[in-house]
């Protein structure tokens, strides 16, 4: 079962993703996963694994959401996104 605290917000990030620079700005667990799964230009590499990985766990409440935006973070280095706090 899917925790409520996944909604919670964390201090938001924004990716500049694609040849164009558009501008992706998340700031919770739900906006990372759909990020990952449906927008993110590279599928492979540990850290985009990882960062999948942790999203769920943070769906589980396992993990808080704060742990999400740190895995995305490595993650965007990792396919070479950059990142605006």
């Amino acid at each position: 079962m899917l925790k409520r605290d996944t909604l919670r917000p964390f201090p938001a990030i924004t990716l500049v993703i694609g040849e164009n620079g558009g501008q992706r700005r998340v700031n919770s667990v739900h906006q990372v996963a759909e990020l990952l799964l449906e927008h993110w230009p590279v599928e492979h590499g540990e850290d985009y694994v990882a960062a999948v990985r942790i999203c769920l766990e943070a769906m589980l409440g396992a993990v808080p959401p704060e742990a999400v935006r740190e895995a995305l973070i490595k993650a965007a280095r990792e396919a070479g996104i950059s990142v605006l706090q």
